[in-house]
């Protein structure tokens, strides 16, 4: 994937609180404290010219994103778009009884990514995820298992680079010997899990 990551238009990172991470959502150049942060202080290095922005905002789905996606991403411009959403699609229907249906998701997802191409901006799709912590929650697979396979296919769609998350994160808690390691919750990453998912992003896009 050739990328200019320097210039005015860098990077942007959207999704839900993966990606949000505890930035405050007042302060645009606040990044948060989880893969974001890790990767923009790895491109200052790199690519010390290069601007990175975190829109990411907690609990949001693919719908969510589609209402303020004028604002917050294409007002933007970047010449690279990170996406990371489907997680929350999937728990509200276990906690609230709010049903997405796969393909609607996938249809949101298309709209914002179509949006998104049409600016000539390059795109980056991470997968959603679930590492379960607690036995209940392997019966969210059966939900989010669809959301997965919607964002390779669109990762296709558009030629976006694809990063595998899912898989990618479960290796990582059966080799810590504890999923822990990486997750407190299933969902929201612990420090190591940030960690591994900005090594895997900088792989791939560099």
């Amino acid at each position: 994937m050739a990328v200019q990551l320097s210039g005015s238009a860098g990077v942007l990172f959207q999704g839900d609180s993966i990606t949000a991470a505890g930035r405050d959502p007042g302060d645009d150049s606040d990044l948060g404290h989880g893969y974001v942060r890790l990767i923009a202080d790895a491109l200052a290095a790199s690519h010390p010219t290069s601007r990175v922005h975190n829109r990411g905002v907690s609990g949001d789905r693919a719908a969510d994103l589609l209402r303020r996606w004028d604002a917050d991403t294409l007002s933007l411009r970047p010449a690279v778009l990170s996406v990371l959403v489907g997680v929350n699609d999937t728990w509200r229907r276990y906690d609230r009884g709010e049903t997405t249906s796969p393909e609607a998701y996938e249809g949101t997802y298309r709209e914002l990514l179509r949006q998104a191409a049409s600016q000539g901006t390059r795109l980056v799709l991470i997968e959603p995820f679930l590492i379960p912590v607690q036995p209940e929650q392997w019966a969210w697979r059966e939900d989010l298992d669809g959301r997965i396979h919607a964002v390779r296919r669109l990762a296709r769609e558009f030629d976006a680079s694809l990063l595998a998350t899912d898989g990618l994160l479960h290796q990582a808690a059966r080799e810590s010997g504890d999923p822990h390691v990486i997750t407190g919750d299933g969902v929201h990453l612990t420090a190591e899990g940030h960690a591994v998912l900005a090594r895997a992003w900088l792989r791939l896009v560099r």
